[in-house]
Formats: structure tokens, C-alpha cells, sequence
């Protein structure tokens, strides 16, 4: 029996948006990346990228368990010697929650330039508008990922 691989004419991609209002940054995270990646799909294939569009609001909303807010550290290096910076999640939500939440995401996709095809296709904001309402994007339910407080 052969393997089907799904030609370019036959993906399909949905717009899905997500209200990031208290819900844990991991768990949404993980399910964001499945749809990006299109594993939710019966069509998923590995090498591809069957995955659908995904928006998330409210990103400045997103909460982090048990003290990790404070205590995980966010590193970049500016490309000069000596250039490492680093920051607290707490501190990252604060300036850039939108950065914070897309930066979360990244690291759960594949590394490689699958993984930044996957990434066009993510849509974060910090407030709760979006102007991507031409696109009748559906509500992504996660209430796993809603914050057990």
C-alpha cells in the first residue's frame, strides 16, 4: 500500500482565533503549535505544511504557572562579543506580551525552514482586536489550557 501524501491544490487551510485571557502560556502554546503544524488533520504529513492559520488576542492576558513568571529566564544575544541579554518571562509580558507568546510558540515548531513556514502563519496581538475579520476565523476551544487558580 503506497503512502498519500497530500498535493498543494488539495490543503485546505482555516483560520482559527484564540482568546489568550487566562489561559497557562504552555498549554495554549502546544496546542497552537498542533494546528500550525497540522496534526489535527487527517492529511498531516510530516514534511508539509498542512496546518492552518492561527490568531491569538489578548496575549498581554496570558498567565504562567507557579512562579515561572519571575523565575524563567528569556536569553538573546545582540551578535556582538559580550552581547548576551536576558529578561524574565514577567518582564517580557510586560514590555512585549505579543513577542513573549510568539517566542513560546516558535520553540515548540520544527527547527528549520518548515518551522518558519509554520510561524508566517501565527497572528499575535496583545489587545483583544484583530484585523483579520475578513477571514471569518473560528474560535479554537482550549479549556485544558485554562489557568487552575
Amino acid at each position: 500500500m503506497r503512502t498519500y501524501t497530500p498535493s498543494a491544490n488539495e490543503i485546505e487551510r482555516d483560520w482559527y482565533v484564540v482568546d489568550a485571557e487566562g489561559l497557562t502560556l504552555g498549554r495554549m502554546a502546544t496546542e497552537v503549535a498542533r494546528v500550525l503544524r497540522g496534526k489535527h488533520k487527517p492529511t498531516f504529513t510530516p514534511h508539509l505544511d498542512t496546518g492552518d492559520h492561527v490568531i491569538i488576542v489578548n496575549a498581554d492576558k496570558v498567565v504562567l504557572s507557579s512562579g515561572k513568571a519571575d523565575a524563567k529566564m528569556v536569553y538573546r544575544h545582540t551578535g556582538y562579543p559580550g552581547g548576551l541579554r536576558s529578561a524574565t518571562y514577567a518582564e517580557m509580558l510586560d514590555k512585549k506580551p505579543a513577542d513573549a507568546v510568539r517566542r513560546t510558540v516558535k520553540g515548540m515548531l520544527p527547527k528549520n525552514r518548515l518551522g518558519n513556514q509554520m510561524l508566517r502563519k501565527l497572528k499575535v496581538y496583545a489587545g483583544p482586536t484583530h484585523p483579520h475579520d475578513a477571514q471569518n476565523p473560528k474560535p479554537l476551544n482550549l479549556d485544558a489550557a485554562r489557568a487552575r487558580v
